[in-house]
């Protein structure tokens, strides 16, 4: 496994913007499906959203409309625009490409 080094998390009030980003080994843009997860204090850990090799995007219901799920081949690095941020957003955000895992980034959205 590769280790994949997150950035970006912070707090921030609601209705606020954050981007996420996760560097990872350049080798892996051509072969695996990417994907963040999260995971909420007493709640088990989420697929949030998923991009595919083709650039096929999905997003779980709640996020729709509001977080972008991107990804720079060349920069070897894959993004989460999150956009009107709501409290119910907070949790642990994880990325994750192929098997390897991000260390994770704290999310903390105040009403």
């Amino acid at each position: 496994q590769v280790q994949l080094v997150e950035s970006g998390g912070g707090s921030v009030q609601a209705g606020g913007s954050l981007t996420l980003s996760c560097v990872g080994p350049g080798s892996a843009f051509n072969i695996y499906a990417m994907a963040w997860y999260r995971q909420a204090p007493g709640k088990q850990r989420e697929l949030v959203a998923q991009i595919t090799t083709l650039d096929g995007t999905y997003y779980e219901g709640s996020v729709k409309g509001r977080f972008v799920v991107s990804r720079d081949a060349a920069k070897s690095t894959l993004y989460l625009q999150m956009n009107n941020l709501k409290p119910e957003d907070t949790a642990v955000y994880f990325c994750q490409i192929g098997p390897s895992w991000g260390q994770g980034t704290q999310v903390t959205v105040s009403a």
